[in-house]
């Protein structure tokens, strides 16, 4: 866990505040690689447990967060039943926290008002039946699903995240399974790395009618054999953002550039670097984002517990803030509440 540093005041405590990308976790002991870690387990290392108690926690920090949306996690699956319906275990265990938050003794805060789960798209078409599994399991709360296609043939990349080959959003049988999600009315949530940016880019093409979400930008990368390369790849990663941007079906979320990918100085700095630091190296990422899609189909997300490893829930959103602080009021309001409503297509109080 980063040593603390002197709280900062929050800026515009009064925005309210959709977060929509956390993560809920218990990990047993001994659940991460034994040393030496890679950097992405060296930042959650201590952070074993982050359920309601460790999500409100953040959520009352200071800033105005009205609600989140939940993001798989491989979380709770079922011990035992068919294996392809194992998955619905995950959405189970969060819509009971959410159902918690949503009982008001925790406030008016609406945690994992929306739940985004996992199911295999390799299923075919098969998957619909794991699909309804997930609807019927999140009792109106279940928006759609995320398969993560990162890979790089450098596996220090990926390190324990490592594991599954190239060209997932290319593949027939995945493509088969991805068509029963407009069907049921889901989205899609897209997890790849910078160079991989191509395959969404034609996959989005594909399917112009279901709705897609980019997640972190799409991972810039500065760690393992990119070392040094962040900044010659990234005429590359805007290229390919332009690209995506003309795809009206997707929309992307500005964060997770606080994990250990992209390799800025401030990713486990001691002390913790300032929301000052942190907005000063996303901003070009974040304004590159927005300046191509428009403040309506991009939104802040906090990755948390995830992006930890740079900085406390409250000074992340004071660096957002900060990178936003020259937009007008309705473009803030989309990027940190409205394109998240929106989207997942969330019924607050």
């Amino acid at each position: 866990m980063m040593t603390a540093r002197a709280p900062e005041p929050i800026l515009e405590p009064d925005l309210p505040i959709v977060d929509p990308h956390h993560h809920l976790w218990v990990r047993p002991a001994g659940a991460l690689p034994p040393p030496p870690h890679h950097p992405f387990v060296a930042a959650i290392a201590n952070v074993n447990r982050y359920v309601l108690d460790e999500l409100m926690a953040d959520m009352t920090s200071g800033h105005n967060i009205r609600a989140t949306v939940f993001l798989e996690c491989h979380q709770m699956y079922r011990a035992d039943g068919p294996e392809t319906l194992r998955c619905v275990g995950e959405t189970e265990f969060v819509n009971g926290v959410a159902a918690m938050s949503a009982s008001g003794l925790y406030g008016d805060l609406r945690a994992c008002a929306g739940i985004v789960g996992f199911a295999d798209l390799q299923l075919g078409a098969a998957v619909e039946d794991v699909l309804r599994s997930h609807i019927g399991a999140g009792h109106g709360r279940f928006r759609g699903i995320r398969n993560s296609a990162s890979y790089d043939a450098d596996s220090g990349v990926l390190g324990p995240l490592a594991g599954r080959g190239p060209g997932l959003y290319r593949d027939a049988k995945f493509r088969e399974g991805f068509k029963v999600l407009h069907q049921l009315g889901l989205s899609f949530d897209a997890w790849l790395l910078e160079p991989q940016l191509p395959d969404l880019i034609d996959l989005a093409r594909a399917f112009p009618e279901t709705a897609i979400v980019l997640d972190h930008v799409g991972t810039p990368l500065g760690i393992a054999s990119y070392h040094g390369k962040r900044a010659e790849r990234f005429p590359i990663w805007r290229d390919n953002i332009l690209k995506l941007s003309k795809c009206e079906n997707v929309v992307v979320k500005l964060g997770g550039l606080a994990m250990c990918f992209p390799d800025f100085e401030s990713f486990m700095s001691m002390p913790p670097a300032t929301s000052e630091t942190l907005a000063h190296e996303w901003k070009p990422y974040i304004e590159t984002c927005i300046e191509a899609f428009g403040a309506q189909r991009c939104m802040f997300e906090s990755n948390f517990p995830v992006d930890i490893g740079s900085c406390s829930y409250a000074v992340l959103w004071n660096a957002l803030k900060r990178t936003a602080a020259n937009y007008s009021a309705d473009e803030k309001t989309a990027l940190f509440s409205g394109t998240a409503e929106r989207v997942y297509r969330l019924q607050l109080p």
